[in-house]
């Protein structure tokens, strides 16, 4: 594992291109060990050693003292779906343009085609389906019943889709997804086929980025920059409970999104938020009670 210096020296060498993003992620993960963290490292010690201060920062407690970090590194592939995402979105504006013909052929290849039924009278889409009464559909545009419904092909949806594609016959999401199952209508499918195509011709330069943001939030991290010296207590309410004491009476722990706990509210917003805690607690015994909690 990459002692902090180590971190700064290989973001330098990636930054300056003296390093490519392959060697650059070859050395950082080289020495990666399945379960260590940073904080079993002797360089993390020797540092921890010289910044950690003699009480708690929260409630001033001497007891059992811990360096509290209150912003964490994501893991690598959150980085770069996050940058795959903006190069999308910044490229897909300016390269709309897909040949029609390569449009067909990437639906036939990574989509099956579930069509719509449609009244044979009058074209409206998803007319009733009954289950015993015959003729066995019932438009409910035009009244018509019928047996047989008929269907739109690929070809046809796609030629309306570049004539108006905000057209009725295209919002439909008829189109299921062979990787992930999941079902798109031909908008969905053609932002992919850029995101395929963007995330194809800028895999390095997407590559470089995230893994410079992911060095940058490690470096700052290892850095203790967002950092303060807690007690066990402080540490564990924040980290597992999303709590801190109250900055205000400093003796209640409150929810990290408030400003105070509920002894400090004004009256008002006080009673107001002991009632809201009541109706909860009622409610789930309400559940409890019908065996549905």
């Amino acid at each position: 594992m990459l002692t902090f210096k180590e971190h700064i020296e290989l973001r330098e060498k990636l930054v300056k291109g003296e390093i490519t993003i392959d060697i650059a992620k070859e050395l950082y993960w080289k020495d990666f060990e399945e379960g260590k963290k940073s904080w079993h490292t002797k360089d993390w010690r020797e540092r921890r050693a010289a910044f950690i201060k003699d009480k708690c920062e929260i409630c001033e407690s001497k007891e059992t003292l811990t360096l509290q970090h209150r912003s964490h590194p994501r893991k690598f592939p959150e980085y770069k779906l996050e940058v795959t995402r903006a190069y999308a979105r910044e490229n897909i504006d300016t390269n709309s343009n897909i040949n029609r013909s390569d449009f067909i052929k990437y639906i036939n290849e990574n989509y099956d085609y579930l069509p719509v039924p449609l009244c044979p009278k009058c074209k409206f889409s998803n007319p009733n389906k009954r289950v015993t009464k015959r003729p066995q559909y019932l438009c409910t545009v035009c009244k018509h019943e019928f047996d047989e419904a008929v269907y739109k092909s690929v070809e046809e949806l796609v030629s309306i889709f570049y004539g108006n594609e905000h057209a009725i016959e295209v919002r439909d999401k008829c189109f299921m997804s062979r990787k992930w199952r999941n079902s798109h209508n031909l908008s969905s499918v053609r932002y992919w086929l850029q995101r395929e195509g963007v995330k194809s011709n800028n895999a390095e330069a997407i590559e470089k980025e995230a893994f410079l943001l992911y060095l940058n939030d490690n470096i700052k991290y290892l850095s203790f920059e967002d950092t303060i010296t807690a007690c066990k207590k402080c540490a564990f309410s924040y980290d597992i409970n999303n709590m801190e004491l109250c900055p205000k009476c400093k003796k209640h722990y409150k929810g990290i999104q408030y400003p105070t706990c509920i002894p400090c509210l004004p009256e008002d917003k006080r009673k107001a938020a002991l009632e809201m805690i009541e109706f909860g607690k009622e409610w789930h015994q309400m559940h409890r009670d019908l065996g549905i909690d």
